[in-house]
C-alpha cells in the first residue's frame, strides 16, 4: 500500500491518499479538491475516512458525496471493528477528546495509523473546542497506549510520528 500526504487549506491539514492495486481510500479530504484529484489520478475511490468533522478536515467532502460505490466512514456510522474495503483492510478506533466525533483508523498490515487532530509530534489536539472534552482526551491517550511502540501515527497537521517517540516525550502521555 502506498500512503500519498497532500498538505492542502489554509490551516495546512494533511490529507491521505492510500493506494492499493488502482483503488484508493481517501482520508481527510479537507480541502483543494483539484489537488486531491489529481494525486487520486486514475484510481477507484473505494472511501472516504474521516477522522473528525472540523471543517479544515472535511472541506472537499462534497466532492465525494455524489460519487456511486464511495463509501463514508466517520463516527456516526462506525463501530469500532475491522472493516475491509475492496483490498484495504483497518480498524476505527474511538478516540475523543479533540472533538465528541474524533475516531483514528489502524491499519496493521502497515502498521499505520492515522489520528487526526488526535494525537500531534510532541502534543496533542486542542480540547476548547466545541465538543472538546480533556477528560475524554486523557481517557483515549491511556487507550491508545497500549497500541504497539512502532505503529507510525499520521496526524491532521504537521509531520508524523510514532506511538513510542511519542509515549517518551509527549508531556500529555505522562
Amino acid at each position: 500500500m502506498e500512503i500519498k500526504t497532500i498538505v492542502v487549506g489554509t490551516l495546512e491539514e494533511n490529507c491521505y491518499v492510500l493506494i492499493k492495486n488502482g483503488t484508493c481510500l481517501v482520508i481527510d479530504p479537507g480541502d483543494d479538491y483539484p489537488k486531491i484529484k489529481e494525486v487520486i489520478g486514475d484510481c477507484k475511490v473505494l472511501g472516504v475516512l474521516l477522522t473528525h468533522s472540523h471543517f479544515d478536515h472535511v472541506g472537499a467532502l462534497r466532492h465525494f458525496l455524489s460519487k456511486r460505490g464511495v463509501k463514508i466512514f466517520k463516527k456516526s456510522n462506525t463501530i469500532e471493528q475491522e472493516y475491509t474495503l475492496g483490498d484495504f483492510c483497518f480498524s476505527c478506533i474511538q478516540t475523543p477528546g479533540h472533538s465528541s466525533d474524533s475516531i483514528s483508523f489502524y491499519f496493521k498490515e502497515v502498521n499505520a495509523m492515522f489520528v487526526g487532530d488526535f494525537i500531534f509530534k510532541d502534543s496533542i489536539g486542542r480540547c476548547d473546542l466545541p465538543t472538546g472534552d480533556i477528560h475524554e482526551m486523557k481517557k483515549s491517550i491511556e487507550m491508545i497506549k497500549k497500541y504497539d511502540d512502532s505503529i507510525i501515527l499520521y496526524n491532521g497537521h504537521g509531520e508524523s510520528t510514532t506511538l513510542g517517540y511519542e509515549k517518551k516525550n509527549n508531556p500529555y502521555f505522562n
